[in-house]
């Protein structure tokens, strides 16, 4: 998740302004007019698979896919894990208990956020409430009912979510302070994985998207436009963050492509996802001409690319998009 306002500031890299501010007079200048379709290479074809119930709460934050193709998506301020299969119908998974007096930071009421899925088909996925009661790590097997495995400061705002299987550890992105954990698969305690200054917010939401790829743990910082790095060594321990890609303002989470280290990234008031390189270089690849109404994360799959779209500050047509991709 991604806020809209915020100062600009400068990329320590290129000089650009980075700030969300400038993303916000982006996503003005598209309500004001009719968008064009952007679609460039390596993707093709976008299409929207499904659209959900923006009056309830259905704004899919955050996507895990099902070895079908069905996609297992958090519906935030619904409280929902939904599951949308691959005739682009809807079936609601779980509803989180709601708290009696949400107090989440930034946003101030209960969401579902990251999700993840081990080969079992378990599901794991963060719930982000402002108590001590319910905010954490949450899991949901197969024809069970949610339960909280791992408890997370109230005062923080668990997001980004992502599964190692072979070392049993679960990483999460806290957005509001900055951190990101690591709690085992069986939960317990959390514990700081990394507290580096690359994660924090400048204005509300610092490190947000997150993904473990190629022996590192690698996050997004939406306040600051970057796409971090960080090595995960020898002992497990994190290794000091570097800048992959900058200038990605609003940037919330993303995917890898299978090439190298190319992903695909969501950066959400703009409206727009963006191809990003190996060396860092970008460019944009789908906008809201294409469907995308604030995205928030991706998932690829072979030659299939999901963009879940949350329609945060456009409120319009919350969906699921599905676009090809050229290998």
């Amino acid at each position: 998740m991604s806020r809209l306002l915020g100062p600009a500031r400068r990329s320590p890299r290129t000089g650009r302004a980075v700030g969300l501010a400038a993303a916000a007079c982006t996503a003005l200048a598209l309500s004001a007019v009719t968008p064009a379709a952007a679609v460039e290479p390596p993707l093709s074809g976008p299409r929207i698979i499904a659209h959900f119930d923006l009056a309830r709460g259905q704004q899919p934050e955050n996507i895990a896919l099902e070895p079908d193709g069905s996609a297992d998506l958090t519906l935030s301020f619904a409280r929902q894990i939904g599951r949308v299969g691959t005739d682009g119908r809807l079936t609601v998974l779980a509803t989180l208990p709601a708290p009696a007096n949400p107090a989440t930071p930034v946003v101030g009421a209960a969401l579902v956020t990251g999700i993840a899925r081990a080969h079992d088909g378990t599901l794991y996925f963060g719930y982000a409430t402002g108590t001590d009661d319910l905010q954490g790590i949450w899991r949901l097997c197969s024809g069970g009912a949610p339960e909280r495995i791992a408890p997370l400061p109230a005062t923080g705002f668990p997001n980004g979510l992502a599964l190692d299987e072979r070392e049993g550890r679960l990483y999460t992105a806290d957005s509001v302070l900055g951190v990101v954990y690591a709690v085992a698969v069986d939960g317990g305690a959390a514990t700081i994985w990394s507290d580096d200054a690359l994660l924090k917010p400048v204005t509300a939401i610092g490190a947000n998207g997150l993904k473990v790829h190629r022996g590192a743990v690698w996050v997004s910082n939406s306040d600051t436009g970057d796409l971090l790095r960080i090595p995960i060594g020898e002992d497990g321990a994190a290794r000091p963050a570097e800048v992959r890609a900058d200038g990605l303002a609003g940037i919330d989470d993303f995917a890898f492509t299978g090439r190298g280290d190319a992903l695909i990234a969501a950066l959400n008031p703009a409206s727009e996802a963006v191809y990003v390189a190996s060396d860092g270089s970008h460019h944009v690849v789908l906008a809201a001409g294409d469907g995308l109404s604030n995205p928030t994360s991706v998932a690829v799959r072979g030659g299939k690319v999901y963009v879940p779209s949350a329609a945060y500050f456009t409120r319009t047509d919350p969906n699921l998009l599905l676009a090809h991709l050229e290998r």
